[in-house]
């Protein structure tokens, strides 16, 4: 599902607007956005702390960079783009993480992020139902008590300039069924009204 999100947060990415731009791609872990982002113009910079990982983001044209979310070591405004994609829920302190984001932005730059959503549904269907599906996430790698209250980061994004806008996805049925006969390895995330559940946010730095 990792590679279906990656897909996804990378259609909410427009191409570069000026020579030189920059993605900083927070947990970027074995760097599955750098493929989706081809053709668009940026010099992706991965920022995690597993080196192995790393060494994989590197393979797909990823400048690799060991770090912190949480105490990213990059300059101040140096990214026109900040992806920060299934990270939020693994985090201690989300506040810091998304301050870190915004940090990171220049003035008009663009913040992408996907996270689950810290509500009774979101911790039902991400932990007890998805961790217990064949080719879902591996059991115990969600924290349930580090999903993300979605008016709180609203409200810190906007503390650092960023206004978010909210939308909720899920997979797509159909392609579901395709997925588990064997006969697709890509699978769309359509929006849904709710953001109960698996939600994306997307906002520019004032």
């Amino acid at each position: 599902m990792l590679h279906w999100l990656a897909a996804a947060r990378a259609d909410l990415v427009p191409p570069a607007s000026r020579p030189g731009a920059v993605l900083v791609d927070l947990g970027c872990g074995a760097g599955l956005l750098g493929p989706h982002l081809s053709g668009k113009g940026y010099r992706h910079i991965g920022v995690d702390l597993t080196e192995s990982a790393l060494a994989q983001a590197a393979e797909h044209g990823v400048t690799a960079v060991r770090g912190d979310v949480s105490h990213v070591p990059l300059a101040d405004g140096c990214a026109d783009v900040v992806s920060a994609g299934e990270i939020l829920e693994h985090v201690a302190d989300f506040r810091a993480a998304v301050g870190e984001a915004c940090r990171l932005l220049r003035p008009g730059g663009l913040l992408v992020i996907d996270t689950l959503a810290a509500t009774a549904v979101g911790r039902f269907l991400a932990v007890t139902v998805a961790e217990r599906l064949p080719g879902g996430p591996p059991p115990g790698i969600h924290d349930p008590a580090l999903f993300v209250d979605r008016s709180a980061l609203v409200q810190t994004c906007a503390e650092h300039g960023v206004a978010l806008r909210l939308r909720g996805i899920r997979p797509s049925l159909a392609d579901l069924v395709r997925w588990f006969a064997g006969r697709t390895e890509r699978v769309r995330m359509k929006p849904v009204p709710t953001t109960a559940v698996l939600f994306q946010a997307v906002g520019r730095r004032g």
